[in-house]
């Protein structure tokens, strides 16, 4: 894939928990309209990669770069305001406020929105909050509702919604398929791929081994801070071994084909 095409690149991220060694020099690429998915079992780094690209953890060494300049030093709103939306593990929305005061939110001065359109914004859809109820019927119907009145099911929704109204060019998703329907899970997939056709990019965190290899242009499997594979979804497909080793599951029987 052409270079210039990259939109975030990790280089030997290493990030610590105190004296904990969490991430031990991972290296990625994030390129635009492309879905990639990071795999592995619970604890091995994955939401610490997501957090420290963030700016949530910061990491000790390394580069995270967007766009080709580094954001690693920024705060969580700067690296909002360049672009990148988060969806965190276990939603985190604002349940005490409505579903359109948790949709407004990341356009609100409340967050630091003084962002000018980008010139070189690729995703050929604005999210304003009427797009954004339009592919979450349920949540119009709940606008006035507080977040603790939602289904697991419609605070996901939400939490994806709230991302998209900043009409950023990545997305990163932290297990949005964590504790919901198998109806809502496959909801989540259609929305990933929709997301994608309108040229924004997604780095995905995700324990739905069928749904992230569903919806994933390129696949990297941590274990213990580090990448032991990176490679297409049919690449995977054909090192059955390192699914099990790593992610003590079945290729053939896992793998969408």
């Amino acid at each position: 894939m052409d270079r210039s095409d990259t939109l975030l690149a990790v280089k030997e991220l290493h990030t610590y928990y105190g004296d904990s060694y969490v991430l031990q020099g991972v290296s990625l690429e994030v390129h635009r309209g492309q879905v990639v998915a990071i795999l592995g079992r619970n604890g091995m780094g994955k939401t610490t990669l997501i957090r420290s690209i963030f700016g949530l953890t910061p990491p000790r060494q390394g580069e995270v770069l967007y766009r080709g300049k580094p954001i690693h030093a920024l705060p969580p709103y700067r690296i909002a305001q360049q672009g990148v939306s988060l969806v965190p593990q276990g939603r985190r929305i604002f349940k005490n406020l409505s579903v359109k005061e948790n949709l407004l939110l990341p356009t609100s001065v409340l967050a630091g929105a003084t962002k000018t359109p980008r010139q070189d914004y690729v995703a050929s859809s604005t999210w304003t909050l009427d797009a954004v109820l339009a592919e979450f019927p349920n949540l119009r119907e709940r606008l006035g509702n507080g977040g603790n009145e939602l289904s697991g099911g419609e605070q996901q929704m939400l939490a994806i919604g709230r991302a998209l109204v900043s009409n950023p060019d990545l997305i990163l998703m932290d297990e949005p398929s964590e504790g919901l329907s198998p109806l809502f899970v496959n909801h989540v997939g259609e929305i990933m791929s929709r997301v994608k056709s309108l040229g924004h990019a997604i780095l995905l965190v995700e324990q739905n081994l069928a749904l992230a290899l569903k919806v994933a242009d390129y696949v990297y499997i941590i274990s213990s801070g580090r990448f032991v594979f990176s490679g297409t979804p049919d690449e995977l497909s054909r090192q059955p071994e390192i699914l099990n080793e790593h992610l003590g599951v079945s290729g053939a029987k896992t793998l969408p084909h």
